[in-house]
């Protein structure tokens, strides 16, 4: 810890909005962690750049023609380098190994667009509209070997309103998203 805060490890795939909604808090007098690194497995993607933009130092690398446990070695050294003590996914879409999850036990959370244990992986919107719900929402939850599957530490709930699509939910969920997530991580860092 440095500054009484905890290191923050922040992997992403694309846009970056729930890493931005980690940064923009962590940026407050009485959060309990910091980002240290926003890493990518695509290089393309645009979250890097926000990262960029706040000062926070960067890793970018495709996975393409990596076995899964190659690229997370070097995803977990990257990492280990900065001395973070936990990892928040924002959006990052590739299934960590069993082996980077084990050196992470219980130190990796994650945000997902349902409302555990419902619609696990894609298209979660649709499946909780297809499905006649009530309610849509999003869960932080630990990450295991398993997709999707950890402990859930915190969900926000949204009404799913008649003529509800899958972009329209998503669009009243993210907000929420960008609410909880800060809150979940403070939490499990003071701990």
């Amino acid at each position: 810890m440095t500054n009484g805060k905890t290191p923050v490890a922040i992997l992403i795939s694309g846009r970056g909005s729930n890493m931005a909604a980690l940064v923009a808090a962590s940026k407050a007098e009485d959060c309990p962690y910091r980002v240290v690194l926003v890493a990518a497995n695509d290089p393309d993607a645009g979250g890097l750049a926000l990262a960029q933009a706040a000062g926070i130092p960067t890793f970018a690398r495709s996975h393409k023609g990596l076995k899964r446990a190659e690229f997370d070695a070097l995803l977990d050294a990257e990492i280990r380098k900065t001395g973070a003590e936990w990892i928040a996914l924002a959006g990052y879409m590739r299934l960590l190994s069993p082996e980077f999850i084990a050196g992470w036990q219980g130190r990796i959370v994650n945000i997902h667009p349902s409302l555990l244990p419902l619609y696990k992986g894609l298209d979660t919107h649709a499946r909780a509209i297809a499905a006649g719900d009530a309610e849509g929402g999003c869960s932080v939850h630990i990450v295991t070997p398993a997709l999707d599957d950890g402990p859930v530490v915190a969900q926000a709930r949204v009404p799913i309103l008649p003529g509800d699509d899958a972009e329209s939910l998503a669009a009243r969920v993210l907000p929420e998203e960008h609410r909880l997530y800060p809150q979940a991580l403070a939490d499990l860092v003071r701990r």
